[in-house]
C-alpha cells in the first residue's frame, strides 16, 4: 500500500481515523492494511475479549495471496488441519463410505488451507495488537454523518467523532441495519439452519470427520487433532422458510433443533443433549447477503455485513480477506472517500458474485433433501477410495490484487 504521506491530500498533517466495528476476520485484516497505510484505526467489539472458537474455516485462491502478503502465510500453514478420513453413515449409523482424505503435503504449499478460525483470528489480532486500539467490550449505538466526519455514540456512552466508520460486524450487522436498513431487506436464505457446538471427544475420534445423513438433516462430528478432548458438532437441517426470530433465542434455538432432530439415530440423541448443555453454541441460517451498495456516506461495510456467502460456498473467510485488502487499498489509493468506496465496489464486485453464485453451482451436495439425491450422492460416494482433490474453481482466484508499494 501507498505510505502515509501518499494517502492522504497534501500537506494535511492529521492521520485519517477509522472506526472498524467488529473484530474477527475481515475488522483485524483491514485494521492491519490501514495501519499500515498510515491510518489512525480503532476497533470496536462488543465481546468482552478476542473471540475464540476453533471450528475450521477455509482458505483458498486469491485470499492465499492476501495472506502471503501479511506475511502470516508460514504460521496458517503450521495451522493448517490434517484431516486424514471422512466418514459417512446412513439413517441408522451404518458405513456407506469410509474415504481417506488427501496426504499429499503439496496442498499446504498451494492454494488452500484449513485452519481453526480462532487460530486465524489470534494471528491477526498478534499483528496489529500494539499497533490499532481496540475497545472491547462496546459496540455502537449510533452513527449521525456530516461533511466533516461521523459522530458516534457507543454503548459505554463514549463519543467519538472519526473521519470513516467500516461495519465489519458480521452477517447480522448492526452497523448494516443502522445505516441501510433492515436485514431481511438484503438477505437471500438458502434453505438450511445449522448449529455448531463442542462437545466432548467421547467417541475416540482423530483427525477426521464423521457424517451422518438422512434426508433433509445432517450431523457430523469433527475432530481436528489426534486425541483431542473435544469435537465440533454440527447439526444442519433443510426448512422451506428461515426461523427469523428463533436465532436471536438461544432457548427457542435449542427447542427447534431438538424438534427437528427428535426422531434422529445413530449418535444424534446424545448430540442433541449436549448442544443443551453448551457454552458456545452457534446457531444460524445458511444464507447470504446481496446488497446494491456497500456504501453510504462515510459508511461502508466489508466481510460478511456487505456479502456474506454463506458456509455452503466455503468462502467466507476468503472473501473477508480479500474484500479487507481491496478497501484499504482503495483508501490508501484515494484521498476522497466517496471515491475510494466506489473503486472498493468497483474492483470487488464481480468476484463476490461470482463466489456467491457457488451455492447454486451444487456445493450443497453434502446436504441432501430428498431421499433419491441422497442415495445418488451415496452411490458416488461408494466408489471412490479418497477423497478426490479440491477442485479449483475459477471463483476462488477470480481476482487479481492490486501490487503493495510499501
Amino acid at each position: 500500500m501507498t505510505s502515509s504521506g501518499q494517502s492522504m491530500d497534501v500537506g494535511a498533517t492529521a492521520k485519517r481515523t477509522v472506526l472498524i466495528s467488529g473484530a474477527s476476520i475481515a475488522g483485524p485484516a483491514l485494521a492491519y492494511w490501514l495501519h499500515r497505510s498510515g491510518f489512525a484505526v480503532t476497533v470496536v467489539e462488543k465481546a468482552g475479549t478476542l473471540r475464540g472458537g476453533g471450528y475450521p474455516i477455509d482458505l483458498r485462491g486469491t485470499a492465499i495471496e492476501v495472506v502471503r502478503r501479511m506475511g502470516i502465510l508460514p504460521q496458517l500453514q503450521d495451522a493448517h488441519i490434517d484431516l486424514r478420513r471422512f466418514t459417512f453413515l446412513d439413517a441408522d449409523g451404518g458405513q456407506v463410505a469410509s474415504i481417506a482424505a488427501r496426504t499429499d503435503s503439496d496442498d499446504v504449499g498451494g492454494q488452500d488451507l484449513e485452519v481453526r478460525r480462532g487460530d486465524l483470528a489470534a494471528i491477526l489480532y498478534a499483528m496489529i495488537r500494539d499497533h490499532v486500539e481496540f475497545l472491547f467490550d462496546d459496540s455502537i449505538d449510533t452513527l449521525d454523518q456530516s461533511e466533516q466526519g461521523v459522530d458516534v455514540t457507543f454503548h459505554s456512552g463514549q463519543r467519538r467523532t472519526v473521519d470513516l466508520v467500516i461495519g465489519a460486524d458480521g452477517m447480522h450487522s448492526h452497523t448494516r441495519e443502522s445505516v441501510f436498513g433492515a436485514e431481511a431487506e438484503f438477505h437471500r436464505y438458502l434453505g438450511y439452519c445449522f448449529t455448531i457446538f463442542t462437545m466432548p471427544n467421547t467417541f475416540g475420534l482423530s483427525r477426521e470427520v464423521v457424517l451422518w445423513n438422512t434426508p433433509g438433516k445432517a450431523a457430523a462430528l469433527y475432530a481436528v487433532g489426534d486425541n483431542d478432548d473435544e469435537l465440533h458438532a454440527f447439526l444442519n437441517f433443510h426448512r422451506p422458510e428461515p426461523p427469523f426470530g428463533d436465532h436471536r433465542n438461544s432457548d427457542a434455538q435449542r427447542d427447534l433443533v431438538a424438534t427437528v432432530f427428535a426422531d434422529a439415530g445413530w449418535e444424534v440423541p446424545g448430540m442433541v443433549s449436549a448442544m443443551r448443555d453448551a457454552d458456545d453454541l452457534f446457531f444460524d441460517t445458511a444464507g447470504q447477503i446481496r446488497m446494491p451498495r456497500w456504501s453510504s456516506g462515510r459508511v461502508a461495510l466489508v466481510g460478511d455485513a456487505a456479502y456474506a456467502p454463506s458456509f455452503l460456498t466455503g468462502q467466507g473467510s476468503s472473501l473477508a480477506l480479500v474484500g479487507a485488502y481491496m478497501l484499504a487499498d482503495a483508501l490508501a489509493t484515494n484521498p476522497d472517500h466517496s471515491a475510494a468506496f466506489a473503486a472498493y465496489e468497483y474492483h470487488l464486485r464481480e468476484f463476490v458474485t461470482m463466489n456467491q453464485a457457488l451455492v447454486d453451482n451444487g456445493e450443497a451436495t453434502l446436504f441432501p433433501t430428498t431421499a433419491r439425491a441422497l442415495e445418488q450422492r451415496n452411490t458416488m460416494l461408494r466408489d471412490l477410495v479418497s477423497m478426490p482433490a479440491a477442485t479449483a474453481r475459477p471463483a476462488h482466484s477470480a481476482l487479481a490484487l492490486p501490487r503493495i508499494s510499501d
